[in-house]
């Protein structure tokens, strides 16, 4: 499957939009294709939160679910710099999301999210996805639409966000 990364630049703040895509659960509200969404557990982890989650895909008369690791950094204020990796120990580490596929129609996928705090208030967004589906048939009507599909979804968080926050994440 191809793979999609892709870097925007947003007025709204690195925290703003990790909360954003850290909430699982309201993806059905803004999200296209997205059907049905639910963490089915949460723990804490010494840097952040470890998350199972379920989302139901529906297009047209195709509906999977797929279930979801997810490994939450969220972002720290910290002097010095940052490892840009959202891990724990740095000072003022950038936000991670990490998603990492456990069960559903796909073969694979790797998906993560990094928020870096632009010099004026704003977040350089860091999005990469790459996966791909067991069916053949579905891979390749899928691998058609890819690109496009992956990029209205980007731009779904960042309209939520301006919902959410603001033009200029107040």
């Amino acid at each position: 499957m191809p793979t999609h990364k892709e870097i925007r630049v947003v007025p709204h703040s690195p925290q703003q939009l990790y909360e954003l895509v850290a909430d699982i659960e309201k993806y059905p509200e803004f999200l296209p294709w997205c059907v049905a969404a639910r963490n089915c557990s949460r723990e804490p982890t010494a840097d952040g939160e470890l998350v199972m989650a379920d989302m139901v895909i529906g297009f047209k008369m195709f509906r999977e679910r797929v279930r979801s690791k997810v490994t939450l950094h969220p972002p720290t204020d910290g002097e010095g710099g940052s490892d840009g990796e959202g891990g724990a120990g740095a000072a003022g580490t950038h936000g991670r999301i990490d998603v990492e596929y456990i069960e559903g129609p796909l073969k694979y996928l790797q998906n993560h999210w990094v928020f870096v705090p632009t010099d004026n208030g704003g977040c350089e967004i860091d999005f990469f996805v790459d996966f791909e589906f067991r069916s053949r048939l579905l891979q390749k009507i899928v691998g058609a639409l890819f690109h496009e599909a992956v990029s209205r979804m980007v731009a779904a968080f960042e309209r939520r966000a301006t919902a959410l926050y603001g033009p200029a994440g107040q």
